[in-house]
């Protein structure tokens, strides 16, 4: 039943990292609280890879809902080793959502912000393999929108960490439901003939 429990605690660990992963990914939509860049179009082209709402938010609600529903063994001792297994399933949806998330948030930044410089709209930083994050002396050759190397490096950490811990959660699901799966049964073979 331990199992069961730390399956438990997994999916309701899962709920808020999901949730702030959806809110990191909408405010990147919306560079310093502004709509018009939305509008017109003028935002990095990873963010519409939607990474943090569908991979590690929307997507995660699966693994997390499966976990928290996980409930006792009743009847069979098999009941539990296939919950568990179904667990796992669902695990590995997870892991596929938290991967997408963290892949696509670090190409994102890697790649850096479309932004307004004195040659127009461009990815100033798209050809420096990341060397930017270290360099913030060339974050101002960004003009417009207000401070979007710093918006778009802190979400896109964010969503990095999130999705990171997510994809952790998840493989400690795949080895508790494993283990639980192949080791259950015999543990209750035990159980059933010391009570008997």
């Amino acid at each position: 039943m331990c199992s069961m429990g730390f399956a438990r605690s997994l999916g309701f660990a899962l709920l808020p990292l999901a949730v702030c992963c959806i809110m990191a990914n909408i405010l990147l939509f919306f560079p310093g609280g502004e709509v018009q860049y939305v509008q017109q179009e003028r935002l990095s082209r990873l963010i519409w890879f939607m990474m943090g709402i569908g991979g590690g938010g929307v997507l995660m609600f699966l693994p997390a809902g499966v976990f928290i529903s996980l409930g006792k063994c009743t009847g069979c001792c098999w009941n539990e080793s296939f919950m568990m297994c179904g667990s796992v399933m669902a695990a590995l949806v997870g892991l596929a959502g938290s991967g997408y998330c963290f892949i696509i948030s670090a190409m994102a930044m890697l790649e850096g912000p479309q932004c307004f410089t004195a040659l127009g709209w461009s990815y100033p930083f798209a050809n420096e393999g990341g060397r930017y994050l270290m360099e913030k002396d060339t974050w101002s050759k960004c003009l417009q929108p207000v401070s979007i190397v710093e918006w778009n490096v802190t979400l896109m950490s964010i969503l990095l960490g999130l999705s990171g811990l997510e994809f952790i959660i998840c493989v400690l699901q795949v080895i508790n439901g494993l283990v639980t799966a192949v080791c259950r049964p015999c543990c209750y073979k035990q159980d059933y003939t010391l009570n008997a």
